[in-house]
């Protein structure tokens, strides 16, 4: 049977784990009557909830005595460091693109890790059917993207399709009979190449490790393409680190395939293929699993260096322990240390005490998806404020500058350009009309700069602007951003908070929490209306005395409180705050409850 492997990229929502569903339906890889959840490939609950795709899958497919096997990639780069390796595991990639919105940033940014590895793309114009799209112009874009990509001649030569993944078919002309996928399955197999590592079968065994995984019966995992030789199930290996020593020796005790959706055991993996190795205790990703007579690692991809690192500390408020069963900072360390293995975009460094650890990645939405997964296992945390990392480049002190891109109505462009130029010290580098009354704005922002600015945004577009944001490069520092304008609410008091004092305390600004909340010292329950933080008390009741007034007591009506989410939480808060993450709750809170040591560090900050 020939084999190919193929990568599918694209932006978030241009319907990518959408078509794989179709192509798992129409090769036959589900049975007639088997109940498929739609986006089957989006496992997780969080990639379900978002309808984004966090994690790298692969899945196989037969066609025609072909095996292709398709990786379904993460369009954010945030998740970007599983993207670069993963590419390095396949022959060809699937570039979709919607016919409506043409190429975005995250395409750009997954295309070019492609086009750099000299893989020879296949663009797909997905959304053919729906009443804005305009093929021709999302193709001229594509050409266009490729050529500033660097794109050699063979892979400017690409062919192109018209589909419509949910409808289930793609078709060479925009007129074709539009019944099924078969078109795009014959030309993956005429245009992709096979693996060549299908030549070196006779060459003793060798595999990367691109992903790693734990599963509950076969304990730790890791997937790659086999390079070269053959494995036999029960085999003994050696695993490379990246400088050529030696990890460790194990035994090979499972080799698993992709077959459909599921990863079936098979007895034998060959060269070219890409196969999951079950034994080992240490080895980890970017490591090269070999034969015991090789002494060469493959070379791995660098990865792209964090951008920002967030603090992750046991959380020690008054309210500690009541939700979460984790809350003890071994077991965070341990849970962290664990991420850090997995996924290489992220970097984990203990802080003097070893009560709080530096957690450094690509992006808020990455520190954001982690944050969210911690809390569901039974995790307490409190979270610090973002900070950039800075590097030295040449002797001078450089931040990352992110490529921000923005399609918004007209009206509102004005205001975004003021915003993003303005305080944020941003620099426009293009900006046009798109047609239907809307404007694709980009423009070079240092990432210090977004760090909250995505809820800002979305109330000064009315909430209907889209905001995409790739890394762009180091930079000089830009000097200072200015941070949050308005100060916050600070409960003076523990206890339940009351509706009759949030009532009375209403001109003072707005509210996070509602009536009958527990509250501290310390905690942040609203934000103040001027510039200052201000304490208040919010269980103040009403006073009863024997003498009542002869008009009715006036109805208590609480204006409904902001809730917010965890993103938009660990980008609200100042450098002297904290987010309280448990299980049930998200609470805001000051590093230091007590208002006198609050006084002592703000003053030793002037001085």
């Amino acid at each position: 049977m020939e084999l190919r492997n193929i990568a599918i990229i694209a932006h978030v929502d241009h319907g990518k784990t959408t078509l794989v569903d179709e192509l798992l339906k129409q090769s036959g890889a589900f049975r007639a009557n088997q109940a498929v959840a739609e986006r089957a490939m989006d496992s997780n609950d969080l990639e379900r909830e978002r309808g984004i795709t966090i994690l790298a899958k692969a899945t196989s497919v037969e066609w025609n005595d072909t095996r292709i096997n398709i990786v379904d990639t993460p369009g954010h780069a945030d998740f970007g460091g599983e993207v670069e390796r993963i590419l390095s595991m396949v022959d060809g990639v699937v570039l979709l693109v919607d016919a409506a919105e043409g190429p975005m940033p995250q395409t750009k940014f997954v295309t070019s890790k492609a086009l750099a590895l000299g893989l020879r793309p296949i663009v797909v114009l997905n959304k053919v059917d729906k009443p804005d799209a305009e093929p021709d112009r999302a193709l001229d874009e594509c050409f266009d993207l490729f050529a500033n990509l660097g794109a050699d001649d063979e892979q400017l030569d690409f062919p192109s399709m018209y589909a419509s993944g949910r409808s289930g078919w793609a078709d060479m002309e925009l007129e074709g009979p539009r019944q099924d996928l078969s078109a795009l399955f014959d030309l993956i197999v005429k245009h992709v190449p096979a693996p060549k590592q299908l030549a070196k079968k006779d060459e003793p065994f060798k595999m990367l490790a691109v992903t790693l995984g734990a599963d509950p019966f076969i304990g730790r995992i890791l997937t790659g393409r086999v390079e070269s030789g053959t494995l036999k199930t029960g085999e003994t290996l050696k695993a490379l680190s990246r400088d050529g020593t030696l990890v460790e020796n194990f035994r090979a005790t499972k080799i698993l395939a992709f077959r459909g959706l599921a990863q079936q055991p098979i007895d034998m993996a060959e060269a070219g293929d890409i196969v999951t190795i079950a034994g080992m205790t240490n080895a980890t990703v970017a490591d090269t699993l070999c034969h015991p007579s090789v002494d060469e690692a493959i070379e791995a991809q660098p990865i792209d260096p964090p951008t920002i690192s967030v603090t992750f500390g046991i959380n020690d408020s008054p309210l500690a322990g009541r939700d979460g069963k984790k809350v003890q900072s071994r077991v965070i360390r341990d849970r962290l240390m664990k991420e850090a293995e997995v996924n290489v975009a992220i970097k984990v460094t203990d802080t003097p005490g070893g009560e709080a650890f530096d957690v450094a990645g690509r992006g808020e939405l990455q520190m954001g998806v982690l944050i969210e997964n911690m809390r569901r296992e039974g995790f307490e945390l409190s979270i610090s404020r973002p900070k950039v990392l800075f590097q030295e480049i040449d002797g001078v002190r450089c931040e990352p500058i992110e490529e921000v891109t923005i399609d918004v109505d007209d009206e509102y462009s004005g205001a975004v350009i003021e915003k993003l130029t303005g305080a944020r010290k941003g620099d426009l580098a293009e900006m046009k009309q798109t047609g239907g009354g809307k404007t694709r704005i980009i423009a070079h922002v240092p990432s210090r700069g977004l760090i909250g600015y995505h809820g800002e945004f979305l109330t000064d577009t009315r909430g209907t602007g889209v905001l995409n944001r790739v890394f762009h490069e180091w930079a000089p520092h830009k000097g200072p951003i200015p941070g949050r304008r308005a100060g916050v609410l600070i409960s003076m008091e523990n206890g339940t908070s009351v509706s009759f004092a949030l009532w009375k305390l209403e001109d003072r600004g707005k509210f996070f929490i509602g009536a009958q909340e527990a509250v501290y010292t310390g905690m942040i329950i609203g934000e103040h209306s001027r510039e200052n933080d201000l304490e208040v008390n919010p269980l103040k009741g009403k006073q009863l005395t024997n003498v009542r007034a002869s008009g009715t007591d006036e109805a208590v009506r609480l204006t409904t409180p902001v809730t917010l989410s965890l993103e938009q939480a660990i980008a609200y808060i100042d450098t002297d705050e904290l987010v309280e993450v448990t299980p049930n709750a998200i609470r805001l809170r000051k590093i230091h409850l007590d208002p006198h040591e609050r006084k002592r560090a703000a003053k030793s900050k002037d001085n």
